[in-house]
């Protein structure tokens, strides 16, 4: 059955990468030339300015985080425009996921809290009204692909054309994760496993996470081995070449730098760096 794997996964083949202030210094005081009359009213001045720039310093603060809210606003409103239509322009969509990268890697370095919110919307529905405690899923909708693919193929994949869903399940313990290839409400393939969230000094959001079932067209059932998925991943083109590295060379397992989640659409950039887009969906059987 093994032996197979490769024919039916090439027919899937398409990457998705896993699937893919400064602080002011005190001011010194220093008694200036002119004014060796009246040395006792400058510690008064330097604690006034001090006094002045500190409100100013909180104010540019505040300006900045307002500024880096209302431009991720912007590229989220974008992003989920293309989720939904997949008429967005596809330089634009990785424009956008390029900024949302980096303006929310900024903002976790700052407040981590804000990834465990992420993860929330990413991975639980507890609480949301629904009764129920099955995570959450995703429609792959925009890739850019591995830099291997993309240089194989000559550019970047954009829009995804075949029914890809991912779930998450941070209500479980392990972790859950689920990657499934659908025709129709069928799903042909699924490989099932674990993950784990982990957030940096950097504000890198890390989501490392391994396979260890894989189901065939809805009955049979192979159980993986550490690290084989990426392995299968990586000869059909499910996967990156760097998952596999990652395994075998460093003992490590295959990732995504997450980026964002929130009710309606999901970003990351994947192990083999590209980046990808997805919309909420309903659990998929």
């Amino acid at each position: 059955m093994r032996s197979f794997l490769p024919l039916l996964l090439t027919f899937v083949a398409a990457s998705v990468d896993g699937f893919v202030p400064s602080t002011i210094k005190e001011t010194e005081t220093i008694k200036p030339s002119c004014c060796h009359g009246n040395s006792r009213s400058l510690p008064l001045l330097s604690a006034r300015a001090s006094s002045l720039l500190s409100a100013s310093t909180t104010k540019q603060q505040q300006d900045d985080i307002t500024s880096t809210e209302d431009r991720i606003a912007t590229v989220i409103a974008l992003l989920t425009r293309a989720a939904d239509t997949k008429s967005e322009d596809s330089d634009s969509v990785v424009e956008a996921l390029l900024d949302l990268e980096k303006l929310t890697r900024q903002q976790v370095k700052q407040n981590p809290s804000i990834a465990d919110a992420t993860l929330q919307a990413l991975s639980s529905n507890v609480g949301d009204g629904g009764g129920n405690n099955d995570g959450q899923s995703w429609r792959l909708i925009f890739t850019t692909g591995t830099v291997n693919t993309q240089q194989k193929r000559g550019g970047r994949i954009n829009y995804f054309p075949i029914k890809a869903i991912q779930s998450f399940n941070s209500n479980t313990d392990p972790w859950t994760i689920e990657n499934g290839i659908y025709v129709g409400d069928f799903c042909v393939l699924k490989f099932q496993g674990d993950f784990d969230w982990t957030v940096q000094p950097s504000g890198v959001t890390k989501l490392t996470f391994d396979f260890t079932k894989l189901t065939l067209l809805g009955f049979l059932e192979l159980q993986l081995k550490s690290g084989e998925a990426a392995s299968i991943g990586a000869s059909t083109g499910l996967g990156a070449e760097s998952n596999v590295q990652l395994v075998e060379k460093q003992g490590k397992r295959a990732f995504f730098n997450w980026i964002s989640a929130d009710d309606n659409i999901a970003t990351a950039r994947g192990g083999g760096g590209g980046l990808a887009l997805w919309k909420r969906v309903h659990k998929q059987p």
